[in-house]
């Protein structure tokens, strides 16, 4: 079994809910950010390297990766902030692409509104904004041979 903390949208506004979840960061397995604010965890990827994953959102100048995949318990994780996808105007084109690459489960911010749904398939989880100017939410993911269970938290 592993867990995985699933942020995103912090858009430098979000301290008091980082303070909140540091407990969180030290128990999980993976710690994700999908963009718009991934330099807000920088302190975190310095106390966490090996379990940090950072995506580059369309306001985030030069810190994450565009996109990556995770591979845990037998499932394949997207992860990317879902503006290349157009996920404003639906996640049609996003779980595509997800399926296009193997994977399962795509991970994707940009909306800023928590939402989890299953198209074509792919599980698709957008954790919410994370930053205070919403009401700020994440997501707790709990990978399990080859199952996935689902968390939408409101902070």
């Amino acid at each position: 079994m592993k867990t995985m903390i699933v942020l995103s949208d912090s858009h430098g506004r979000a301290r008091r809910e980082l303070e909140k979840l540091r407990p969180l960061f030290a128990e999980n397995d993976y710690i994700v950010h999908l963009g718009d604010g991934s330099s807000d965890l920088r302190e975190i990827l310095r106390a966490y390297p090996e379990k940090t994953f950072l995506c580059k959102g369309n306001c985030d100048f030069s810190f994450g990766a565009e996109e990556f995949v995770i591979e845990a318990e037998g499932l394949r994780i997207l992860c990317c902030h879902g503006h290349r996808q157009s996920v404003k105007s639906g996640i049609e084109r996003l779980a595509a692409y997800a399926r296009s690459k193997d994977c399962d489960i795509a991970l994707y911010g940009h909306t800023h509104l928590a939402e989890v749904r299953e198209l074509e398939g792919v599980l698709c989880i957008n954790p919410g904004a994370l930053g205070s100017y919403s009401d700020p939410s994440y997501c707790y993911l709990v990978l399990n041979r080859g199952k996935a269970t689902h968390t939408l938290v409101s902070l």
